[in-house]
Formats: structure tokens, sequence, C-alpha cells
């Protein structure tokens, strides 16, 4: 969401304008009358944080974008915003870590809202080990490091049909969560050299689009498929937006390769 906006007023009315919602269709949601609505978007009535509240909800705004409306009102933010390294999200990184291990000898990350890499298990830190280094430099976003050619682009078969994944992708978590960093990600991915046929391949009888590598042995590939995996029940900044992003092989010479231990992974 662009930066300029802060008063109340105008948080409302983006978000609604985002939505598709009129002031009639907020109103309804929110149990509050239409007139009310009208005079907290004018700012000629200042609403209760209990309301602001309401009207984030049909509005399903982030936990992040929740805060600044409250902020924007004259409240506290009530959403915490903590490091997963923090004690008291133990228990959540003690979840995301049970993941990552448990889903070896297969890839598997955790990316904040932006798609830098937050934690990775060895599986697929070990696909990254002929990315350049400037593209390994803190914050490493992942799929800045999936599309660029100095990173994974020239070993991925089927870099049209995943360029095109991956932008549809971002360009929807753009559209929903109106995050002025992923459009200029977007705007930057889509600026990158492409391969010579952009037109992205059929699916075929593919139930997913595929991540197809190029393995360090002659006529070895890696086929994987992915899940996402989020913290429906969060309350905390950092772990609503958290993502957990699991490969899974699409085939079976994929699946024997990972499990007898492939070149790229380790032993």
């Amino acid at each position: 969401m662009a930066t300029q906006v802060q008063n109340v007023g105008d948080i409302l009315r983006d978000w609604r304008g985002r939505r598709q919602l009129s002031q009639i269709d907020l109103a309804g949601e929110a149990a509050v009358s239409t007139r009310h609505l009208s005079f907290v978007e004018s700012g000629r009535a200042m609403a209760s944080r209990d309301l602001l509240l309401r009207l984030a909800e049909p509005l399903a705004l982030p936990l992040r974008e929740r805060n600044r409306l409250l902020v924007a009102g004259g409240y506290a933010p009530i959403y915490s915003e903590r490091s997963i390294d923090e004690p008291d999200m133990a228990a959540a990184r003690q979840a995301v870590d049970a993941v990552l291990r448990g889903h070896m000898p297969y890839p598997a990350l955790a990316v904040d809202r932006h798609w830098n890499l937050v934690l990775a298990n060895d599986a697929a830190s070990a696909l990254l080990t002929d990315v350049a280094p400037a593209l390994l430099q803190p914050p490493v976003n992942v799929l800045r490091v999936s599309l660029h050619p100095g990173g994974m682009a020239p070993r991925i078969i089927n870099l049209p049909e995943w360029r095109h994944h991956v932008l549809t992708r971002l360009r929807e978590e753009v559209d929903r969560a109106c995050d002025p960093v992923l459009a200029a990600l977007h705007d930057e991915l889509r600026a990158l050299p492409a391969p010579a046929s952009l037109r992205p391949l059929g699916h075929g009888e593919s139930i997913a689009v595929p991540l197809v590598l190029r393995g360090a042995s002659e006529g070895l590939n890696l086929s994987f498929i992915s899940t996402t995996m989020i913290f429906g029940s969060a309350t905390d900044v950092t772990l609503a937006e958290l993502t957990l992003e699991c490969f899974f092989p699409a085939d079976d010479s994929t699946r024997t390769a990972l499990q007898v231990g492939c070149p790229e992974m380790p032993e």
C-alpha cells in the first residue's frame, strides 16, 4: 500500500476500493450505520478501537495493516511483531524447524512476506550452491534467485512455464496485500532477461506447475511440485507473514535420486 496513506479515512477508502466494497457493503458487514462510516471516512467522526477492528474484518486487512489503521486512529497497535528467534516465539520456531527437518530429504524453506529467506533445510540450501554470491547476500530473495540469470534460472528446464507461474502468483499477492515492495519486486523480476520463448508450456497431464531442474549428472533432472503452509491462527505479525514452501518430488526418478543422495543433495 502507498506509504502516503496515513489517516483512517484514506486507509479505509483505499482498502474498500481494493476489495471492491461500497460504503453500504462495508457498513453492513461491520454492523455500523452507513452514515457513521461516512463520517469516519470523512474525518467528521472518530472511530473507536472496536469499530476499527470490526471494519478490518470484512476488508480482510493483514495484521500489519490492522496495526497501521489503529495507529492512524490514535490507538496503540495490538498485534505484536517479534523476531522468529525471540524467546516468546520459541514454539513457532520449533514448529518451523520440525517441518523443515521432517521434510528431508526434500527441499523446504521459510520466507517472509517479501519472499526473503528466513530458514531453509539442508536440501534447499544445497540447491543454491551454484548461485552467484551477490544473490546470496542477506536478505536472500528466493524469487529473485529462481529467475535471475545468475541464480537458478539457467538450471530451470521449464523456465518459461516457471517464470509465468512465479510472476502470476506474485501479481496476485500484490493485488491482495497492496504491498509496494512486492509490486517493485514483481516489476524487477518481470524485467529480468527472459527465455527466447516467453510463452509458458502447457501443463498437459500434470496436476500442478512443476519446477524442473537440470541436475549435475548428465541425464539427471529433478522435478518438484510445491505446497504452501502458513500459520492460520497467528496473532503476531511476523508469524502471520511467514510462509513455508515445501517441495515434493514430482516423479519417481526425482524421489529416488533424493532418497539415495544425488549430487545436488548433502550426504
